[in-house]
Formats: structure tokens, sequence, C-alpha cells
């Protein structure tokens, strides 16, 4: 889709040696001048990387890290509970563990509102080298010989808690947040607003696809591909095992990419089944300072997707030129 960005030209003029009359003083020459309309320019140059949190940027589930010790519950015993009640009532894993949590809370007589789990976010371990990930990404990208007027958004998808991502330190690096969420109008009744389960996940790739990030907003419309703003070729998943299967199907029979991460020194068979059944690009160790695999392969793709922007925009040129139009 083009943008047409309409601006005015200022054009110096030479001061006259002698005072101006009163009818040489009126600006008739500036009242004839027209704003010119900017040359359009190919406008698809942002590049999108999409994170998973649990297991993929921190190695437990968040709720492990504080809400669960706070309320005097074992991890293990809780998550178990959780599966079997899902289990037998045919509920959804997801609502069930977002109910049990405040029932717990309840029963050992600990209140939990949205402020204490902001502050649980503080809580949080990540994977090394995360905290210092984006700038080097961006960083990457900015100095990269093919990036010029390129950019890159950082986006997470999770079935965690928003509100425990909001307290961690990098949820301000973020462009944009997709996670479950609380409703907390009275503290016998906090209910969820928002459920993200592992197939709900693809709807919010392709609200970054379309650029209708307002969830207020229906994806529903057809809209074609040549005019999504981000295409999925220019995009990256990341994520740890089964949960992420349907979010890298969606990327890459899409044309975009995947990673499969795991813990450093743990196994990683999970990810090496993805990388056999075609399920991402590249897998490595959940190690995110700058000169590790995870960094050296995410530059690889990086690469790749700068080439293609490059390649996209100068067939967009010669289109433009075949059809008499002077591109920018």
């Amino acid at each position: 889709m083009e943008r047409v960005i309409r601006r005015t030209r200022d054009k110096a003029v030479e001061a006259p040696a002698a005072t101006p009359s009163r009818r040489e003083a009126k600006p008739a020459r500036a009242a004839t001048q027209r704003p010119q309309a900017a040359k359009p320019a190919y406008e698809k140059r942002t590049i999108a990387l999409v994170y998973d949190f649990d297991g993929t940027l921190c190695p437990r589930p968040m709720q492990e890290y504080a809400f669960l010790p706070k309320i005097g519950v074992d991890a293990a015993a809780f998550w178990k509970e959780s599966n079997k009640i899902a289990l037998e009532q045919g509920a959804d894993p997801l609502i069930t563990y977002m109910h049990l949590l405040y029932k717990k809370a309840k029963a050992a007589g600990i209140r939990i509102d949205r402020e204490d789990l902001v502050a649980q976010g503080r809580q949080v371990e990540l994977f090394p080298g995360v905290m210092t990930w984006f700038d080097e990404i961006d960083a990457y990208v900015r100095t990269h010989e093919q990036a010029e007027n390129v950019g890159v958004r950082h986006y997470l998808i999770s079935s965690g808690l928003a509100e425990i991502i909001e307290g961690t330190p990098i949820y301000k690096r973020f462009h944009n947040v997709f996670a479950s969420e609380y409703w907390f109008e009275a503290y016998d009744l906090p209910y969820p607003k928002r459920v993200i389960t592992d197939t709900g996940k693809t709807q919010y790739l392709f609200r970054i696809n379309k650029g209708v990030e307002n969830l207020s907003h229906s994806i529903n419309n057809h809209m074609p591909e040549n005019v999504r703003p981000i295409p999925f070729s220019h995009m990256v998943y990341y994520g740890d095992g089964d949960t992420d299967v349907p979010s890298m199907a969606v990327m890459r029979k899409n044309g975009g990419h995947a990673i499969s991460v795991h813990a450093p020194g743990k196994p990683k068979e999970k990810c090496i089944d993805l990388f056999k059944a075609g399920r991402c690009d590249f897998f490595a160790a959940a190690d995110y300072r700058k000169g590790s695999e995870l960094f050296r392969r995410t530059s690889l793709l990086l690469d790749r997707i700068l080439a293609d922007i490059r390649v996209e925009e100068e067939i967009w040129r010669l289109g433009r030129e075949i059809e008499g139009k002077a591109p920018r």
C-alpha cells in the first residue's frame, strides 16, 4: 500500500537592496508555490522477531518464580493437578490453570491483585544475554550494508500472564505484547480477560502480518498479500517446544522463519524433532549473548531477509518504471 506524503519546499530568495513597497512586500511568489507530493517509497522494510516467553526467554513457567512460592504451592504438584482437572472436566488447560491459581491463593488466605502480579515479574529469571539481545540485534541490522531504512520490531506472544510480563525488565523492549490476562473487578472473581492458547497464538502472527494489532479490530477481512505491511518472509518466530508447533507451522507454511531453542546444557531432542519435521530453520541453546550459536544463526536469517527486502524493492521499482511512474 503506497503512502503519499505531501510537503513544501522552501526556496531561498535573495533580499532586495532597497526597502520593498507595500505591493512588493506581499508574498505573491510564495502564494503561487504548491505543495509537491513526494515520490512514493517502498514500504515493506520492517523485520518482525516474535518470541514465546516461558522456556524461550526464561527457563521456567513465569508463575513458578513468585506466584506459587507466595501461596505455598509446589510447582510440580500444581501443574499435575491443573492438567488432571482439565482432562477430567474437558476444560481448556490454560483457563484451568488461571482459575486454579486464584483458587489456591484464596484457600491460602493470600490476596494477589494486578499490582502484585506486575511486581512478581521482577523475580522472573531470564536466559543468558536476553537483557542485551534486543540492542545487539538492532545494532546488527542497523549497521548492515543492506539495511538502509530497514527497521526491526520485537513482539511477544505468550500463554503466560501479561501482568507478570509487564513487570519484567524487557517488557518495554517489545513493540507489542500479546498474552493471557485477568479482569480484577473483585478479588473473589478474577477471571480470564484473554486466554492465548497454543493454536490461538497464530491469530497474533496474522495481526502482525496484516498490521491489525488493535485487538478490537477483526483480522477476518480479506487483505491481499501485496498490501500486508510485514510479510511472513520478514518474520522470525522463537519457541521451545510442542506448544509452539502451530506458530512455527504457520510461519514456515507462509514463507517465514522459525528457530527452536533449548535450555543451555539441557537435552535438545525436542529441538531435533522439530528440525527434522521441518518446523524450524535452525535450533540452538537459549544463549542470547552476542557471538552465541543462537545469535549467529539469527544473523544468518537476518542476512537472508535483508537481501530479500532489497530484491523485492528492486522488483517494485522496476514495475513502477514499466508503468511510467517514477519511484524514489
